[in-house]
């Protein structure tokens, strides 16, 4: 169990860095101060767990009784601003195109994995015959973060419009909620975690996105 827990641990602190990264480089883009950096890459990070908590009345959530992430998330909006500030001219440079690919395969490992510790959460609350429930819960955990940092970027939230982004949560979280009532092995929240990987990066790769309606 110790194992599990520290491997789950892990996994979900690379996605911090994932997800605290794509917020840094949005307000980045977005000529923010490093005030702005720091907060758009936390709230990134974290923001998908605090508005899960905030949902099933953890008060004060996860975010403020076990501050670990949001301090790993500090530290990656730190460390990309100390390296963008000295060198600048990387983020023209062909080097960013090959770290924006590393960051969006850990990207995806974290949405996976924010999406059943999420359910898993939910579970523990005592919500666990709520199956609708869980999976919001495990969907707004993975990308409840994105969301906000959008919003707060002044942009239409990138999972409404690109590469099947939320529905890769919703698929994960819908098969790991239906495996819990035949199975608590830790296997169906692997296969679970693997499914919404996949699915985000066959979609990245392949540019997949739902279909929409085109006006003039």
């Amino acid at each position: 169990m110790e194992l599990q827990s520290n491997f789950i641990f892990f996994v979900e602190i690379i996605g911090t860095v994932a997800f605290a990264s794509s917020g840094a480089m949005v307000a980045v883009r977005k000529k923010l101060d490093l005030f702005g950096i720091i907060v758009l890459g936390v709230i990134t990070a974290v923001g998908g767990g605090m508005l899960r908590d905030l949902m099933i009345g953890k008060i004060p959530p996860n975010m403020f009784r076990n501050p670990v992430y949001v301090f790993a998330a500090f530290l990656t909006v730190i460390v990309l601003f100390i390296l963008f500030r000295l060198r600048p001219s990387l983020l023209g440079s062909r080097y960013i195109e090959e770290y924006e690919k590393i960051m969006n395969i850990l990207d995806a490992i974290g949405l996976g994995a924010f999406t059943v510790t999420g359910i898993d959460t939910g579970m523990a609350a005592g919500y666990g015959s709520y199956h609708f429930l869980i999976i919001f819960l495990g969907v707004i955990t993975g990308i409840g973060g994105g969301i906000l940092r959008d919003i707060m970027a002044g942009e239409t939230p990138y999972v409404l419009k690109k590469h099947i982004y939320a529905c890769a949560s919703i698929a994960g979280a819908c098969l790991y909620t239906f495996s819990l009532e035949y199975t608590h092995s830790d296997l169906a929240m692997v296969i679970s975690a693997l499914l919404v990987v996949a699915i985000r990066m066959l979609a990245s790769h392949y540019r997949w996105d739902l279909p929409g309606i085109k006006t003039d």
